[in-house]
């Protein structure tokens, strides 16, 4: 392995790379937990009927590959005509960032749509039922005790889930973006060094996930410090 050719890669993906991946996972991570909070509520209605909608959509992106996803936006949805004859819709997915943000941003909010559905299936039945003897009803207890505390339970999950996006972002590569993967298998065609190419990029990889995770812990501890004693909430602190 050449250290030489190392040092000049890293620089190359940092500069190139790291923000195409950067904004790709924030952007789809930010439309997907969106696109999550109403499929979610939408899977716990009592009526089948309206369960069966949000149902059929993360059944379709949690059992289908991302990466046939991505085809299936990228090269499937420019062959339909009246999407080519759209001027609104032929802006946006003839670009490759557009076709994986909205291939992204689907497959992660059926991801977090699921997750947040067990999380407010899980909420103790005393804690809705004391909210709603002071008088709480519909949206006002939704968004006070309902999505708070799903967020609570959910959240170990639902970091999961955006390490996976994180690597997941990856596959952006397959359709001309140049993310960090993109980089790395351009200058591995042009110096004919892959073992070089990919180590370097595998590590940006570690340390983005190292660093979410190190934050996501951090925000764990913040939730949960009622949960604590005394002497490990100022353990938490310290940390």
């Amino acid at each position: 392995m050449r250290v030489d050719l190392i040092a000049d890669f890293l620089p190359r993906m940092l500069m190139q790379g790291l923000p195409v991946t950067l904004s790709l996972v924030a952007l789809a991570v930010f439309i997907g937990f969106f696109i999550a909070i109403p499929t979610a509520l939408l899977r716990v209605h009592p009526l089948a009927a309206v369960r069966a909608v949000p149902y059929a959509y993360i059944f379709f992106f949690r059992g289908t590959p991302l990466l046939i996803q991505i085809a299936l936006v990228y090269y499937g949805l420019s062959t339909l005509s009246w999407v080519r004859h759209s001027p609104i819709l032929w802006s946006v997915l003839r670009e490759p960032y557009w076709c994986a943000i909205i291939a992204f941003s689907l497959n992660t909010g059926a991801y977090s749509a699921e997750i947040l559905r067990g999380a407010i299936q899980a909420i103790p039945r005393g804690e809705v039922e004391a909210a709603q003897a002071i008088g709480m009803r519909g949206w006002l207890l939704i968004r006070r005790i309902i999505l708070p505390r799903a967020f609570q339970i959910g959240l170990p999950a639902y970091g999961n889930e955006m390490i996976l996006m994180v690597k997941g972002s990856a596959l952006a590569s397959t359709i001309t973006l140049l993310d960090i993967t993109g980089v790395a298998r351009n200058l591995y065609a042009r110096h004919y060094a892959p073992l070089e190419a990919f180590v370097t990029a595998g590590v940006i990889y570690l340390v983005l996930v190292a660093l979410l995770t190190r934050a996501l812990r951090l925000m764990e501890r913040r939730l949960s410090r009622h949960l604590l004693g005394p002497q490990e909430t100022e353990l938490a602190q310290d940390r």
